[in-house]
């Protein structure tokens, strides 16, 4: 793709300041794009301010995505400076409890739902008008290989992810007469931080050794292989290009071919 893909194009990311959030906006950045991110996490936050191109074309907002009044005192900020976007990413979500289900709490089932699906209404409902003003754009949800085939022991975070599956395809056919093209990224076994998690959960759950964890997740895809944050800026880059402008309603694996989650 060339440098300029996305030149000048205004983009919104949440949870945007570290991980695949970050990786999505550095990759934005580079093809010209002007990247309005938030996150919870102050320290990072703080980190992205240090950037060269903070108040140029990159700036953050430290807000909890889960808090309507949060997102909402962050789209008041944003039309300060702009009135319509070309996209939003919807990257905010937590991995939820490792467990079986009867031995979960409500409290673990509703957080993850606020997080993974509710925080997903507060952005999308205050960007469409931007995207409708900008008379066409696009909307990225991330979802899950756990959002297509289940993910046992998670079923918390696989039903999220139905969910953001589900409002992916209805918000593509609602938006679509207004040229807002809606797809889902199902990103495969991430290499990074949430994925250590996740690992050492399931590890202490089941009572074996990380490494035999490890080992499992990597051989579920048929490429034997990590996937990398990059791997889903570069997705979210195409998508957001006029190089995708008819690719709407779809669910895309980033994964290597994912066969199962066990």
């Amino acid at each position: 793709m060339a440098p300029t893909i996305l030149k000048n194009k205004k983009i919104i990311i949440s949870a945007g300041a570290s991980g695949i959030g970050w990786a999505i906006a550095k990759i934005c950045l580079s093809k010209g794009a002007y990247v309005y991110l938030c996150d919870i996490n102050e320290k990072n936050i703080i980190k992205i301010k240090k950037h060269p191109l903070n108040n140029k074309r990159l700036f953050s907002f430290e807000l909890d995505a889960s808090n309507e009044h949060d997102v909402e005192f962050f789209f008041n900020n944003i039309s300060k400076k702009i009135k319509k976007i070309d996209a939003l990413i919807n990257n905010v979500g937590v991995s939820g409890p490792t467990g079986t289900i009867e031995k979960l709490s409500s409290e673990d089932w509703e957080r993850t739902l606020k997080i993974n699906v509710i925080s997903h209404f507060y952005f999308t409902k205050l960007a469409i008008p931007m995207l409708k003003k900008n008379k066409g754009g696009s909307i990225i949800n991330l979802s899950s290989g756990a959002g297509i085939m289940g993910f046992p022991l998670r079923s918390p975070y696989a039903a999220s992810k139905w969910a953001v599956v589900g409002m992916t395809k209805t918000l593509a056919i609602e938006l679509g007469k207004h040229k807002i093209r809606v797809n889902a990224i199902c990103p495969g076994t991430i290499k990074g931080n949430r994925m250590v998690r996740v690992i050492r959960d399931k590890a202490n759950f089941l009572k074996v050794s990380r490494k035999k964890i490890e080992k499992e997740f990597i051989s579920m895809a048929s490429m034997n292989c990590w996937i990398y944050e990059e791997d889903i800026g570069k997705m979210c880059s195409f998508l957001i290009s006029e190089e995708a402008e008819r690719i709407s309603g779809q669910v895309i694996g980033v994964d290597g071919n994912a066969e199962r989650l066990d």
